[in-house]
Protein backbone atom coordinates (compact mmCIF):
# COMPACT_ATOMS: atom_id res chain seq x y z
CA UNK A 1 0.00 0.00 0.00
CA UNK A 2 1.32 3.68 -0.91
CA UNK A 3 2.02 5.63 1.75
CA UNK A 4 -0.02 9.18 1.40
CA UNK A 5 -3.09 5.87 0.96
CA UNK A 6 -2.60 4.15 4.45
CA UNK A 7 -2.06 7.56 6.07
CA UNK A 8 -5.82 8.57 4.24
CA UNK A 9 -6.85 5.64 5.72
CA UNK A 10 -5.99 5.11 8.84
CA UNK A 11 -5.14 9.06 9.62
CA UNK A 12 -2.21 7.55 12.13
CA UNK A 13 1.65 8.54 11.28
CA UNK A 14 2.48 4.92 12.46
CA UNK A 15 -0.33 2.90 11.76
CA UNK A 16 -0.06 4.11 7.90
CA UNK A 17 3.82 3.29 8.54
CA UNK A 18 3.23 -0.29 9.53
CA UNK A 19 0.93 -0.57 6.67
CA UNK A 20 3.34 0.88 4.21
CA UNK A 21 6.33 -0.87 5.63
CA UNK A 22 8.56 2.72 6.25
CA UNK A 23 9.36 4.98 8.84
CA UNK A 24 6.77 7.14 10.86
CA UNK A 25 8.94 10.00 10.21
CA UNK A 26 8.97 9.39 6.69
CA UNK A 27 4.89 9.46 6.62
CA UNK A 28 5.16 12.59 8.32
CA UNK A 29 7.64 14.02 5.48
CA UNK A 30 5.53 12.96 2.74
CA UNK A 31 2.09 14.41 4.21
CA UNK A 32 3.77 17.82 4.80
CA UNK A 33 5.04 18.14 1.54
CA UNK A 34 1.29 17.28 0.12
CA UNK A 35 -0.28 19.78 2.05
CA UNK A 36 2.30 22.36 1.05
CA UNK A 37 1.93 21.56 -2.53
CA UNK A 38 4.37 20.00 -3.39
CA UNK A 39 5.23 16.74 -5.17
CA UNK A 40 6.09 14.12 -2.94
CA UNK A 41 8.30 12.05 -4.92
CA UNK A 42 10.43 14.71 -6.30
CA UNK A 43 13.69 14.23 -4.12
CA UNK A 44 15.35 17.74 -2.61
CA UNK A 45 18.58 18.43 -4.16
CA UNK A 46 21.53 17.56 -1.73
CA UNK A 47 24.67 19.55 -2.24
CA UNK A 48 27.41 17.36 -3.77
CA UNK A 49 31.23 18.84 -4.18
CA UNK A 50 30.98 19.01 -7.58
CA UNK A 51 28.41 22.48 -7.75
CA UNK A 52 31.04 24.77 -6.98
CA UNK A 53 33.05 23.57 -10.48
CA UNK A 54 29.14 23.46 -11.97
CA UNK A 55 29.87 27.02 -13.75
CA UNK A 56 32.79 26.43 -14.92
CA UNK A 57 31.85 22.89 -16.57
CA UNK A 58 28.61 25.05 -18.86
CA UNK A 59 31.25 27.68 -19.64
CA UNK A 60 33.38 24.77 -21.26
CA UNK A 61 30.59 23.43 -23.02
CA UNK A 62 29.42 26.31 -24.35
CA UNK A 63 32.48 27.71 -25.63
CA UNK A 64 33.47 24.42 -27.76
CA UNK A 65 29.60 24.52 -28.55
CA UNK A 66 28.77 21.08 -26.76
CA UNK A 67 32.15 19.06 -28.67
CA UNK A 68 34.57 19.50 -25.41
CA UNK A 69 34.91 15.65 -24.01
CA UNK A 70 33.99 15.31 -20.60
CA UNK A 71 37.80 13.67 -19.56
CA UNK A 72 38.96 16.85 -20.50
CA UNK A 73 36.75 19.07 -18.93
CA UNK A 74 37.59 16.66 -15.86
CA UNK A 75 41.11 17.25 -15.83
CA UNK A 76 40.60 20.84 -16.20
CA UNK A 77 38.55 20.97 -13.08
CA UNK A 78 41.35 18.75 -11.35
CA UNK A 79 43.56 21.39 -11.50
CA UNK A 80 41.09 23.74 -10.22
CA UNK A 81 40.74 21.43 -6.83
CA UNK A 82 38.30 19.19 -7.49
CA UNK A 83 39.04 15.97 -5.84
CA UNK A 84 35.54 13.74 -7.02
CA UNK A 85 35.35 10.95 -9.61
CA UNK A 86 35.43 11.16 -13.37
CA UNK A 87 31.86 9.33 -13.19
CA UNK A 88 30.32 12.44 -11.56
CA UNK A 89 31.73 14.41 -14.35
CA UNK A 90 30.68 12.77 -16.98
CA UNK A 91 27.18 13.00 -15.79
CA UNK A 92 27.64 17.07 -15.14
CA UNK A 93 29.14 17.41 -18.19
CA UNK A 94 26.29 15.51 -20.07
CA UNK A 95 23.27 17.87 -18.20
CA UNK A 96 25.30 20.65 -19.45
CA UNK A 97 25.50 19.48 -22.90
CA UNK A 98 21.77 18.69 -23.06
CA UNK A 99 20.81 22.26 -21.51
CA UNK A 100 22.73 23.81 -24.37
CA UNK A 101 21.23 21.65 -26.78
CA UNK A 102 17.72 22.60 -25.42
CA UNK A 103 18.29 26.18 -25.35
CA UNK A 104 19.82 25.78 -29.29
CA UNK A 105 17.22 23.63 -30.71
CA UNK A 106 15.91 25.45 -33.91
CA UNK A 107 11.84 25.16 -34.19
CA UNK A 108 10.33 24.13 -37.04
CA UNK A 109 7.29 25.93 -38.25
CA UNK A 110 4.98 23.34 -40.62
CA UNK A 111 5.10 24.90 -43.77
CA UNK A 112 1.47 24.74 -45.56
CA UNK A 113 1.91 25.20 -48.57
CA UNK A 114 -0.47 27.22 -51.24
CA UNK A 115 -1.87 25.81 -54.66
CA UNK A 116 0.29 27.39 -57.84
CA UNK A 117 3.13 28.61 -56.18
CA UNK A 118 5.91 26.16 -55.39
CA UNK A 119 7.94 24.10 -57.22
CA UNK A 120 11.25 22.23 -56.22
CA UNK A 121 13.95 20.53 -57.70
CA UNK A 122 17.33 18.43 -57.23
CA UNK A 123 19.71 16.61 -58.56
CA UNK A 124 20.89 12.53 -57.73
CA UNK A 125 23.38 10.29 -58.73
CA UNK A 126 21.79 7.98 -61.51
CA UNK A 127 22.83 4.48 -62.82
CA UNK A 128 25.90 4.12 -64.88
CA UNK A 129 25.40 3.39 -68.67
CA UNK A 130 28.40 2.50 -71.13
CA UNK A 131 30.32 3.69 -68.22
CA UNK A 132 29.30 7.09 -67.70
CA UNK A 133 27.31 7.97 -65.13
CA UNK A 134 23.63 9.17 -65.29
CA UNK A 135 21.87 12.02 -63.26
CA UNK A 136 18.50 12.11 -62.42
CA UNK A 137 16.52 15.32 -62.07
CA UNK A 138 13.35 15.06 -59.43
CA UNK A 139 11.24 18.10 -59.38
CA UNK A 140 8.65 18.19 -57.07
CA UNK A 141 5.37 20.34 -56.64
CA UNK A 142 5.25 21.09 -53.23
CA UNK A 143 0.88 21.41 -52.47
CA UNK A 144 -0.29 18.12 -55.29
CA UNK A 145 3.12 16.29 -54.13
CA UNK A 146 3.35 15.74 -57.90
CA UNK A 147 6.73 14.73 -59.05
CA UNK A 148 8.55 14.07 -61.84
CA UNK A 149 11.92 12.21 -62.51
CA UNK A 150 14.06 12.90 -65.89
CA UNK A 151 17.49 11.59 -66.88
CA UNK A 152 19.81 13.86 -67.85
CA UNK A 153 23.62 13.37 -69.22
CA UNK A 154 25.13 16.23 -67.15
CA UNK A 155 23.96 19.22 -64.86
CA UNK A 156 24.90 22.01 -67.57
CA UNK A 157 22.54 25.29 -67.85
CA UNK A 158 21.16 23.97 -71.03
CA UNK A 159 20.31 20.41 -69.44
CA UNK A 160 18.57 22.66 -66.70
CA UNK A 161 16.61 24.31 -68.86
CA UNK A 162 15.53 21.31 -70.97
CA UNK A 163 14.64 19.56 -67.98
CA UNK A 164 12.67 22.54 -66.40
CA UNK A 165 10.70 22.80 -69.40
CA UNK A 166 10.03 19.48 -69.87
CA UNK A 167 8.62 19.54 -65.97
CA UNK A 168 6.74 22.29 -66.84
CA UNK A 169 4.84 20.64 -69.77
CA UNK A 170 4.05 17.90 -67.64
CA UNK A 171 2.45 19.86 -65.64
CA UNK A 172 0.84 21.69 -67.84
CA UNK A 173 1.38 25.41 -66.36
CA UNK A 174 4.09 27.42 -64.28
CA UNK A 175 4.11 28.42 -60.92
CA UNK A 176 5.12 31.37 -59.24
CA UNK A 177 8.23 30.18 -57.26
CA UNK A 178 11.11 27.51 -58.36
CA UNK A 179 13.00 26.63 -55.31
CA UNK A 180 16.32 24.56 -55.71
CA UNK A 181 19.65 24.32 -54.48
CA UNK A 182 23.06 26.84 -54.74
CA UNK A 183 24.81 25.41 -57.89
CA UNK A 184 26.64 27.19 -59.75
CA UNK A 185 23.96 27.07 -62.39
CA UNK A 186 21.80 28.87 -60.68
CA UNK A 187 23.75 30.43 -57.98
CA UNK A 188 27.22 32.23 -59.35
CA UNK A 189 28.66 33.49 -55.47
CA UNK A 190 27.17 34.22 -52.34
CA UNK A 191 27.99 37.33 -50.88
CA UNK A 192 27.51 38.25 -47.36
CA UNK A 193 24.92 35.70 -47.64
CA UNK A 194 23.08 36.45 -50.53
CA UNK A 195 23.19 34.42 -53.23
CA UNK A 196 24.45 35.86 -56.99
CA UNK A 197 21.54 34.26 -59.41
CA UNK A 198 23.29 33.62 -62.43
CA UNK A 199 22.34 36.08 -65.12
CA UNK A 200 21.19 33.43 -67.96
CA UNK A 201 19.00 31.12 -64.97
CA UNK A 202 16.99 34.96 -64.51
CA UNK A 203 16.17 35.11 -68.02
CA UNK A 204 15.08 31.53 -68.67
CA UNK A 205 12.90 32.52 -64.99
CA UNK A 206 11.87 35.87 -66.83
CA UNK A 207 10.69 33.84 -70.10
CA UNK A 208 8.70 31.16 -68.30
CA UNK A 209 7.35 34.24 -65.68
CA UNK A 210 8.14 32.77 -62.72
CA UNK A 211 10.94 33.32 -59.90
CA UNK A 212 13.98 31.19 -59.26
CA UNK A 213 14.70 31.16 -55.57
CA UNK A 214 17.61 29.36 -53.46
CA UNK A 215 17.81 27.32 -50.11
CA UNK A 216 19.74 28.57 -47.31
CA UNK A 217 22.95 26.85 -47.91
CA UNK A 218 23.81 23.56 -45.49
CA UNK A 219 20.02 23.92 -45.06
CA UNK A 220 18.34 20.53 -46.47
CA UNK A 221 15.10 21.66 -44.77
CA UNK A 222 14.02 24.31 -47.03
CA UNK A 223 13.48 21.77 -50.02
CA UNK A 224 12.76 18.95 -47.94
CA UNK A 225 10.32 18.18 -50.76
CA UNK A 226 12.63 17.96 -53.63
CA UNK A 227 15.18 15.58 -50.91
CA UNK A 228 12.59 13.43 -50.52
CA UNK A 229 11.69 12.85 -54.05
CA UNK A 230 15.31 12.07 -54.79
CA UNK A 231 14.88 9.44 -51.71
CA UNK A 232 12.27 8.07 -52.87
CA UNK A 233 13.27 8.08 -56.70
CA UNK A 234 17.22 6.43 -56.57
CA UNK A 235 15.91 3.08 -54.72
CA UNK A 236 13.41 2.40 -57.71
CA UNK A 237 15.71 3.52 -60.78
CA UNK A 238 18.97 2.64 -59.29
CA UNK A 239 20.13 -0.78 -59.62
CA UNK A 240 21.65 -2.01 -56.13
CA UNK A 241 21.94 -5.23 -54.75
CA UNK A 242 18.59 -4.66 -52.69
CA UNK A 243 16.58 -3.88 -55.30
CA UNK A 244 17.81 -6.72 -57.45
CA UNK A 245 17.55 -4.15 -60.64
CA UNK A 246 19.33 -5.08 -64.33
CA UNK A 247 21.72 -2.57 -65.86
CA UNK A 248 20.32 -0.35 -67.85
CA UNK A 249 21.31 -1.44 -71.95
CA UNK A 250 20.81 2.71 -73.36
CA UNK A 251 19.44 5.86 -72.01
CA UNK A 252 15.34 5.17 -73.92
CA UNK A 253 15.53 2.12 -71.32
CA UNK A 254 16.15 4.36 -68.19
CA UNK A 255 13.80 7.00 -69.25
CA UNK A 256 11.36 4.54 -69.93
CA UNK A 257 11.56 3.30 -66.15
CA UNK A 258 11.77 6.97 -65.18
CA UNK A 259 7.98 7.30 -66.52
CA UNK A 260 6.53 4.39 -65.59
CA UNK A 261 8.12 5.25 -61.68
CA UNK A 262 6.41 8.77 -62.18
CA UNK A 263 2.81 7.19 -63.24
CA UNK A 264 3.49 4.69 -60.24
CA UNK A 265 3.88 7.28 -57.30
CA UNK A 266 1.64 9.84 -59.07
CA UNK A 267 -1.73 7.29 -59.36
CA UNK A 268 -1.43 5.78 -55.81
CA UNK A 269 -2.76 7.50 -52.49
CA UNK A 270 -0.32 10.06 -50.56
CA UNK A 271 0.48 9.37 -47.17
CA UNK A 272 -0.01 12.69 -45.85
CA UNK A 273 -2.64 14.48 -48.10
CA UNK A 274 -4.97 11.12 -48.69
CA UNK A 275 -5.49 11.38 -52.74
CA UNK A 276 -3.57 10.75 -55.19
CA UNK A 277 -1.32 13.33 -56.41
CA UNK A 278 -2.07 13.26 -60.26
CA UNK A 279 -5.77 14.21 -58.91
CA UNK A 280 -4.53 16.83 -56.81
CA UNK A 281 -2.28 18.42 -60.07
CA UNK A 282 -6.07 18.64 -61.51
CA UNK A 283 -6.93 20.98 -59.47
CA UNK A 284 -3.79 22.90 -58.98
CA UNK A 285 -3.57 23.69 -62.47
CA UNK A 286 -6.18 26.15 -62.27
CA UNK A 287 -3.96 27.99 -60.27
CA UNK A 288 -0.59 27.48 -62.66
CA UNK A 289 -0.01 30.28 -65.22
CA UNK A 290 -0.06 29.80 -68.36
CA UNK A 291 2.81 27.98 -69.92
CA UNK A 292 4.82 29.75 -73.30
CA UNK A 293 4.06 28.08 -76.27
CA UNK A 294 7.87 28.55 -77.32
CA UNK A 295 10.57 26.98 -75.22
CA UNK A 296 13.70 29.23 -74.08
CA UNK A 297 16.42 28.04 -76.83
CA UNK A 298 18.86 30.77 -75.96
CA UNK A 299 20.99 28.23 -73.78
CA UNK A 300 20.87 25.29 -76.24
CA UNK A 301 23.47 27.10 -78.42
CA UNK A 302 23.18 28.04 -82.32
CA UNK A 303 21.43 26.89 -84.23
CA UNK A 304 21.73 24.64 -87.41
CA UNK A 305 19.26 23.16 -90.28
CA UNK A 306 19.75 19.34 -90.95
CA UNK A 307 20.24 17.85 -94.37
CA UNK A 308 18.43 15.20 -96.27
CA UNK A 309 21.22 12.94 -95.20
CA UNK A 310 19.85 13.87 -91.49
CA UNK A 311 23.66 15.54 -91.01
CA UNK A 312 24.60 18.70 -89.42
CA UNK A 313 27.71 20.67 -90.46
CA UNK A 314 29.30 22.40 -87.28
CA UNK A 315 32.84 24.02 -87.69
CA UNK A 316 33.86 22.14 -91.29
CA UNK A 317 32.61 19.01 -89.36
CA UNK A 318 29.39 17.36 -90.30
CA UNK A 319 27.94 15.32 -87.55
CA UNK A 320 24.95 13.08 -87.77
CA UNK A 321 21.37 13.24 -86.15
CA UNK A 322 18.13 10.85 -86.18
CA UNK A 323 16.87 10.29 -89.71
CA UNK A 324 13.25 11.87 -88.89
CA UNK A 325 14.64 15.39 -88.15
CA UNK A 326 15.86 16.01 -91.86
CA UNK A 327 14.86 19.05 -92.86
CA UNK A 328 13.85 20.45 -89.45
CA UNK A 329 15.94 22.89 -87.75
CA UNK A 330 17.95 21.78 -84.34
CA UNK A 331 20.76 23.49 -81.41
CA UNK A 332 24.17 22.97 -80.89
CA UNK A 333 26.69 23.55 -78.75
CA UNK A 334 29.80 22.49 -77.52
CA UNK A 335 30.37 21.32 -74.02
CA UNK A 336 34.05 20.12 -73.17
CA UNK A 337 35.19 17.30 -76.14
CA UNK A 338 31.37 16.77 -76.90
CA UNK A 339 28.97 18.40 -79.41
CA UNK A 340 25.07 17.85 -78.08
CA UNK A 341 22.67 18.30 -80.84
CA UNK A 342 18.96 20.13 -79.35
CA UNK A 343 15.83 19.65 -80.73
CA UNK A 344 12.56 21.27 -79.72
CA UNK A 345 9.37 19.25 -80.01
CA UNK A 346 5.50 19.46 -79.04
CA UNK A 347 7.24 18.08 -75.64
CA UNK A 348 9.48 20.87 -75.16
CA UNK A 349 13.79 20.65 -75.93
CA UNK A 350 14.80 17.28 -76.17
CA UNK A 351 18.88 16.40 -76.26
CA UNK A 352 18.78 14.32 -79.53
CA UNK A 353 22.29 13.32 -80.44
CA UNK A 354 25.78 13.67 -78.58
CA UNK A 355 29.04 13.22 -80.42
CA UNK A 356 32.60 13.31 -79.98
CA UNK A 357 34.48 16.19 -81.39
CA UNK A 358 36.31 15.73 -84.48
CA UNK A 359 38.05 17.45 -87.18
CA UNK A 360 37.34 18.64 -90.81
CA UNK A 361 37.34 15.95 -93.18
CA UNK A 362 36.07 12.94 -90.40
CA UNK A 363 32.50 13.84 -90.02
CA UNK A 364 30.93 11.57 -87.35
CA UNK A 365 28.87 9.33 -87.94
CA UNK A 366 25.84 6.97 -85.75
CA UNK A 367 24.33 3.81 -87.54
CA UNK A 368 21.58 4.35 -85.11
CA UNK A 369 20.09 7.41 -86.13
CA UNK A 370 19.16 5.53 -89.50
CA UNK A 371 17.21 3.08 -90.79
CA UNK A 372 18.62 -0.37 -91.03
CA UNK A 373 19.60 -0.74 -95.21
CA UNK A 374 18.03 -3.29 -97.31
CA UNK A 375 20.61 -3.10 -99.59
CA UNK A 376 24.25 -3.87 -98.22
CA UNK A 377 27.34 -3.25 -100.22
CA UNK A 378 25.69 -1.28 -103.00
CA UNK A 379 23.05 -4.38 -103.39
CA UNK A 380 19.73 -3.94 -104.33
CA UNK A 381 16.75 -6.35 -104.74
CA UNK A 382 14.77 -6.46 -107.99
CA UNK A 383 11.27 -4.50 -108.01
CA UNK A 384 8.82 -4.70 -109.92
CA UNK A 385 7.52 -1.62 -112.17
CA UNK A 386 5.63 -3.28 -114.96
CA UNK A 387 3.45 -6.60 -115.33
CA UNK A 388 5.62 -8.04 -117.33
CA UNK A 389 7.87 -7.64 -114.51
CA UNK A 390 5.99 -8.86 -111.73
CA UNK A 391 5.07 -11.81 -113.35
CA UNK A 392 8.48 -12.85 -113.79
CA UNK A 393 9.79 -11.91 -110.02
CA UNK A 394 6.67 -13.93 -109.24
CA UNK A 395 7.94 -17.02 -110.38
CA UNK A 396 10.45 -17.29 -107.16
CA UNK A 397 13.70 -16.45 -105.63
CA UNK A 398 15.95 -17.95 -108.52
CA UNK A 399 14.43 -15.60 -111.19
CA UNK A 400 15.27 -12.38 -108.56
CA UNK A 401 18.96 -14.26 -108.65
CA UNK A 402 19.15 -14.67 -112.45
CA UNK A 403 18.14 -11.23 -113.05
CA UNK A 404 20.50 -9.85 -110.55
CA UNK A 405 23.77 -12.13 -111.92
CA UNK A 406 22.00 -11.24 -115.88
CA UNK A 407 22.53 -8.00 -115.43
CA UNK A 408 25.91 -8.01 -114.07
CA UNK A 409 26.77 -10.20 -116.50
CA UNK A 410 25.51 -7.40 -119.44
CA UNK A 411 23.44 -10.22 -121.06
CA UNK A 412 21.90 -9.19 -124.06
CA UNK A 413 18.08 -9.13 -124.26
CA UNK A 414 17.40 -9.73 -121.22
CA UNK A 415 13.47 -8.81 -121.52
CA UNK A 416 12.95 -11.11 -124.48
CA UNK A 417 14.41 -13.91 -121.98
CA UNK A 418 12.64 -13.30 -118.91
CA UNK A 419 9.34 -13.76 -121.28
CA UNK A 420 10.78 -16.61 -122.47
CA UNK A 421 10.95 -18.16 -118.74
CA UNK A 422 7.23 -16.89 -117.76
CA UNK A 423 5.26 -18.89 -121.06
CA UNK A 424 7.65 -21.85 -119.91
CA UNK A 425 6.36 -21.48 -116.52
CA UNK A 426 2.95 -22.36 -117.96
CA UNK A 427 4.24 -25.22 -120.34
CA UNK A 428 6.38 -27.08 -117.11
CA UNK A 429 5.94 -26.58 -112.98
CA UNK A 430 6.48 -23.03 -112.16
CA UNK A 431 8.67 -24.68 -109.63
CA UNK A 432 10.94 -26.62 -111.91
CA UNK A 433 10.95 -23.11 -114.05
CA UNK A 434 12.40 -21.06 -110.77
CA UNK A 435 15.16 -23.68 -110.01
CA UNK A 436 15.73 -23.70 -113.70
CA UNK A 437 16.55 -20.23 -113.49
CA UNK A 438 18.33 -20.44 -110.29
CA UNK A 439 21.11 -22.57 -111.71
CA UNK A 440 21.81 -20.58 -114.48
CA UNK A 441 22.36 -18.03 -112.15
CA UNK A 442 24.78 -20.04 -110.23
CA UNK A 443 26.57 -21.02 -112.96
CA UNK A 444 26.46 -18.22 -115.71
CA UNK A 445 24.83 -19.29 -118.23
CA UNK A 446 22.45 -16.66 -119.96
CA UNK A 447 22.52 -17.66 -123.53
CA UNK A 448 19.74 -18.08 -126.17
CA UNK A 449 18.19 -21.56 -125.04
CA UNK A 450 20.67 -21.74 -121.72
CA UNK A 451 17.54 -22.22 -119.89
CA UNK A 452 15.38 -24.59 -121.91
CA UNK A 453 18.83 -27.12 -121.91
CA UNK A 454 18.50 -26.57 -118.03
CA UNK A 455 14.71 -27.49 -117.96
CA UNK A 456 15.01 -30.23 -120.15
CA UNK A 457 18.17 -31.76 -118.07
CA UNK A 458 16.47 -31.47 -114.77
CA UNK A 459 12.68 -32.87 -116.20
CA UNK A 460 14.37 -35.35 -118.19
CA UNK A 461 16.63 -37.01 -115.79
CA UNK A 462 14.66 -36.09 -112.55
CA UNK A 463 14.93 -39.91 -111.59
CA UNK A 464 17.87 -41.07 -113.04
CA UNK A 465 20.73 -42.29 -111.23
CA UNK A 466 25.00 -40.84 -111.45
CA UNK A 467 26.74 -42.84 -113.94
CA UNK A 468 29.99 -43.75 -112.76
CA UNK A 469 32.88 -45.51 -114.67
CA UNK A 470 33.47 -49.08 -114.06
CA UNK A 471 37.01 -50.30 -113.04
CA UNK A 472 37.80 -52.21 -116.34
CA UNK A 473 37.70 -49.01 -118.19
CA UNK A 474 39.69 -45.29 -117.64
CA UNK A 475 39.86 -42.31 -118.59
CA UNK A 476 43.49 -42.20 -118.76
CA UNK A 477 45.10 -43.24 -121.98
CA UNK A 478 47.95 -46.57 -121.32
CA UNK A 479 51.62 -46.67 -120.63
CA UNK A 480 51.63 -48.92 -124.03
CA UNK A 481 53.22 -45.73 -126.16
CA UNK A 482 55.78 -45.38 -123.88
CA UNK A 483 57.62 -49.04 -123.92
CA UNK A 484 60.09 -47.80 -126.78
CA UNK A 485 60.89 -44.55 -125.52
CA UNK A 486 64.32 -44.16 -126.18
CA UNK A 487 65.00 -47.56 -127.92
CA UNK A 488 67.06 -47.15 -131.39
CA UNK A 489 64.98 -47.38 -134.27
CA UNK A 490 65.79 -49.72 -137.25
CA UNK A 491 66.92 -47.73 -140.45
CA UNK A 492 64.70 -48.05 -143.24
CA UNK A 493 66.40 -50.60 -146.01
CA UNK A 494 67.48 -48.71 -149.54
CA UNK A 495 65.56 -49.15 -152.65
CA UNK A 496 68.22 -51.14 -155.33
CA UNK A 497 66.70 -49.43 -158.06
Amino acid sequence: MEILEAFDLTGSYRAAAKLAGCDHHTVARYVALREAGQSPVEREHRARPIDEYVPKIEELVARSNGKVRADVVHRRIQALGFTGGERTTRRVVAQAKQRLRAGQRRVFRPWLPEPGLWLQWDWGAGPAIGGRRIQLWCAWLAWSRFRVVIPAMDKTLPTVVACLDATLRRLEGVPTYALTDNEKTVSTEHVAGIAVRHPEIVEVGRHYGMAIRTCVPADPQSKGGSEATVRIAKPDLVPTETNLLGAYRSLGALERACRDFCEEVNGRVHRETRRRPVEALAEERTRLHQLPHTSFTVAFGTTRRVNWDATVSVEGVRYSVPHTLADTRVWVRFHGDELIVTAVGDTGPVEVARHRRSTPGNPSINDEHYPPRRDHHGERNPRASSREEAAFLALGPGAASWLVEAAAAGTRRIRPKMAEAVTLAKLHPRAEVDRALGMAAIVGRFADNDLIAILSHHLGRRAAQPTRGGEGHSLPLGTSAWSKFGLPTAEPEEDPS
